[in-house]
């Protein structure tokens, strides 16, 4: 009897080591993979924050459709200024500006290129894709294809809402726009109740339960939730 009562305290002081290493273990694993996933996540937000700005300053406004949004990243264009060479501090003091350099070398005079030293400086403007001007050539057509999704997720698109009706204080329309990505998309199969206790607790703090940029009900410069 006594055997037995030794040998079921030692199981049950194994069992309690173990469910203590096990609940000092597992928080320790879900942060160190939620970093690594939201490293991902984070860099897709950040570049569809980046489409969505030149979607506004190319047509006034932005998009709440992630398909418009892709399209016009795969077949859009933008004005480049191809920069090579640049003034002397001896140059701007003698009245030299970069409009006027341009327009001399425009003009091909070799001798009055010549006069103001300007044979390496070149600004020539042409129209490059969009990928190439926006992501430097960083990102494939499969890459841009694959943006709108969440990554880690089943394929669950990122949530984009846009507010075109705000305006500001001094009467200036702003549009708004706001891309999301809850924590249940992409950490929910890693700790199920790891994830559960991280939503209750930005649900505790009124914050976002994921990570997001930009706002739809005020400007914050089109800010990620992690800035």
């Amino acid at each position: 009897m006594k055997t037995t009562i030794k040998i079921l305290l030692y199981i049950a002081i194994v069992v309690l080591a173990y469910l203590c290493f096990m609940s000092i273990l597992t928080p320790i694993k879900f942060e160190k993979v939620r970093a690594e996933r939201e490293k991902l996540v984070i860099q897709n937000l950040t570049n569809l924050r980046i489409a969505e700005i030149e979607h506004k300053d190319q047509k006034g406004y932005y998009t709440a459709s992630l398909d418009s949004l892709i399209t016009f990243i795969k077949e859009g264009n933008k004005k480049m200024v191809l920069k090579e060479g640049i003034l002397t501090d001896a140059q701007l003091q003698a009245g030299l500006t970069e409009a006027k350099a341009a327009a001399i070398v425009r003009k091909g005079n070799k001798r009055e290129i010549a006069e103001y030293n300007l044979q390496d400086f070149r600004r020539d403007t042409t129209r490059v894709s969009l990928i190439s001007a926006l992501y430097n050539d960083k990102l494939t057509v499969k890459d841009i294809d694959n943006l709108k999704y969440i990554p880690f997720s089943e394929n669950v698109e990122f949530e984009v809402s846009i507010n075109n009706e705000y305006v500001s204080s001094n009467n200036i329309p702003i549009p708004l726009c706001e891309i999301k990505a809850p924590y249940r998309a992409y950490l929910m199969d890693v700790n199920r109740q790891e994830t559960l206790n991280l939503i209750d607790l930005q649900e505790k703090l009124e914050k976002y339960v994921g990570l997001k940029v930009g706002s739809v009900t005020e400007p914050n410069n089109f800010a990620g939730n992690w800035e």
